[in-house]
This record gives structure tokens, sequence and C-alpha cells, in this order.
């Protein structure tokens, strides 16, 4: 019986000699993540402000935001305004959801007066309002004057859960801008290498429903710093507490 408690007693040591050597690995992992989440708050913080700035700044025309662009600057966001006429049989459709109701964002070129041409996000239209037949109060003709926020241009599918666009049907599932223009046959190289979201303006027939742009960046880097420096308080405690314990 006294070798089994002794050898019981020893077993409980060594669990608590090896918990106490891997007790500072496990502090400094939890306080590392807790760090690391503060450092992502303060850089969520500082794009969130920047969003804003460039969201009130005054409107850049075209020229001024191919000129950040060439300078590295980002340019989503960016407020801007452009002139043009609208393409209006090769607007393409992007399956989206708006207030709840499904539907597609018509992105329509925008021939400039030098020949080039800018996709433009003009708003939503219901699923039932696809084809330009149902609208035709949508088809303004003539120059018009756009505003809105530019958007940048992505590079990839933003996940592999995505669908693939589908161009014969004209549904587009991801803003691809290469695929976007050759599908309407534009001229290589002369389509502008970002969007632009028209703001709410109200057009005729009250389609397509502009201002559709979502900034919606969660910020729960806060929650997440506090959750780990929390368990690591946490850890401490019954540590002391084990400690204490033993001793007495």
């Amino acid at each position: 019986m006294a070798e089994a408690a002794g050898s019981s007693s020893e077993r409980h040591g060594k669990r608590f000699w090896i918990a106490l050597v891997l007790l500072p690995v496990a502090l400094a992992v939890l306080v590392s993540l807790g760090t690391w989440q503060v450092q992502r708050l303060y850089w969520k913080q500082d794009l969130l402000a920047s969003i804003e700035q460039r969201r009130q700044a005054p409107p850049l025309d075209v020229a001024g935001v191919e000129a950040e662009l060439a300078t590295g600057q980002s340019i989503d966001y960016r407020a801007a305004r452009a002139s043009g006429t609208f393409l209006h049989d090769r607007e393409r459709h992007f399956f989206a959801t708006f207030q709840g109701q499904s539907g597609y964002y018509l992105y329509t070129p925008l021939e400039l007066d030098d020949g080039r041409h800018l996709f433009v996000n003009r708003g939503f239209v219901p699923y039932d309002r696809k084809e330009t037949t149902t609208r035709p109060e949508s088809l303004v003709a003539g120059e018009q004057q756009i505003t809105g926020l530019a958007r940048s241009r992505l590079a990839e599918k933003p996940s592999f859960m995505v669908p693939e666009n589908d161009e014969t049907g004209n549904i587009f599932y991801w803003k691809d801008l290469d695929r976007m223009a050759a599908s309407t046959g534009l001229p290589e190289g002369q389509v502008l290498p970002f969007f632009l979201d028209a703001d709410a303006t109200p057009v005729p027939g009250g389609l397509p429903r502009g201002g559709v742009t979502v900034i919606d960046l969660p910020n729960s880097h806060l929650q997440y710093a506090i959750t780990w420096y929390g368990l690591a308080l946490a850890l401490v405690g019954v540590s002391l507490f084990a400690w204490m314990k033993r001793k007495s």
C-alpha cells in the first residue's frame, strides 16, 4: 500500500512539474495571440479611417483615379466621377442580393470621350428584370454624368466556393474585369482597370437602384484580444491556485 501511495504521489509530482514547465509556453502563446489581435485592431481602424477619408473626399475624375492608381495608392471606395455614353447592349449581369431581394447588379460599359471604356455598376434590378426588354426606361441615352465610388478590380476568384462565371448566360458570380470586357467584344486594352459604383441618384423608372456599395469590414479584434488575454489571466489564476493547494 505504501508503495502504491508513493508511486501515485510521484506521478502527481511529475505532472505538476511538467505543467509548471509548459506554463510559460502556454502563457507566451496566449499573450502573443492577444497582442497580435491588438495590432490587427489598430490596422483595421486605420483602414476604416482611410476608406472613410477616400469616400468623403471631393470626387476625382477618371484621370485622377488613374494617377492615384499609377502611384500605388488604393483607389477602393474613392469618390469619383465619369461622363460618357452607356453601351446598354453590352451590359453584364452580376448575381447579387440587395435589401433581402435577389437579382443582379448591372455592369454597363461607359464609353468615354477618348474612346476608352469604364465598367459602371449602375445598381440593382430584381431577378425578373434582368433583360433590358423588361425595363426599357433604364436604357438612358446620350451623355451621362456618373458619380460614385471607384472600386478595385479583383486579381482572382475570391473563394473556391464562388461558382464559375456563366458568360454564355451573362451571369457573373465574381467581378472578373478581363472576362467581362472580353465577353462584350470591347477592344483589348481600351477598358480602364477599375470599376465605378454609381451612387443613389434616381434614374428614369427607378431601375437600376444605385448606391449599392456595401462597406462591411468586421472589426472584432478587440473582442478577440480580450479573449486571449482573459485566457492568459485565467491560466495564471488556475496555476497559482494549484501551487497554493500543493503547498498547503
